[in-house]
């Protein structure tokens, strides 16, 4: 579990919000309208009505002590730009902001962002599945409950093989990929592969598998 603040209470502020409480986070959530945030007041843990432009607003918060904090801002650049900025000199941990261009986002990398993620209901699942662990790199939705995950190792799969590891039998998961430290990347692996540290691997697994085995990594 993970303490989250949400600027911004847009679709994707939403969705974000919705699939974070899924995951059994912790969530602030932060509007200027009392009206954005409403439906949301069951599943958060807390809230706040306030423009957090302004610097006051975020010291009363207390951005440091979240582990993540996410600006939901699509309509105004400017807010987004200076809402980032004044994040990460007030000691955010880690930024994450919406963004609509290209150019949008070089700004932000630029000014506190410590990533940003395009807008959509693809992206806000996959945020809140990635950020919601330490051991989640990526993450791609499939069907019926399958999908595939970019993650890290288990210990004592390190220095194995795939095969010795047996970790389609003991874990029902599938290695379809690793990517070395060196961003190298074996598609389909042998199963006498060996799984090194520092790899990440990229599993199909459904949900319910995937769920007890990163319980494991936390």
């Amino acid at each position: 579990m993970k303490s989250v603040l949400i600027i911004g209470l847009g679709d994707f502020g939403h969705y974000l919000c919705r699939d974070l409480a899924e995951l059994k986070n912790e969530i602030m959530i932060v509007d200027r309208e009392e009206t954005a945030m409403e439906d949301l007041l069951d599943i958060a843990s807390d809230s706040l009505i306030a423009d957090c432009t302004r610097e006051s607003v975020l010291r009363k918060i207390g951005v440091d002590n979240f582990d993540i904090c996410f600006v939901c801002i699509s309509g105004n650049f400017q807010s987004s730009l200076e809402i980032t900025s004044l994040l990460k000199d007030l000691g955010a941990r880690y930024v994450v902001s919406q963004v609509r261009s290209e150019v949008h986002a070089k700004f932000l990398l630029r000014n506190g962002a410590d990533e940003v993620i395009h807008p959509n209901r693809g992206a806000a699942m996959r945020a809140a599945v990635k950020y919601n662990n330490d051991h989640v790199y990526d993450y791609i939705d499939l069907k019926d409950g399958y999908s595939i995950y970019e993650i890290t190792p288990l210990h004592d799969w390190i220095n194995k093989s795939i095969l010795s590891s047996d970790i389609r039998a003991r874990h029902d998961m599938y290695i379809i990929g690793i990517i070395r430290p060196d961003n190298r990347t074996i598609f389909m692996p042998d199963p006498q592969t060996i799984i090194q540290e520092g790899d990440h691997l990229m599993v199909l697994a459904h949900e319910k598998t995937f769920d007890k085995v990163i319980r494991r990594l936390r």
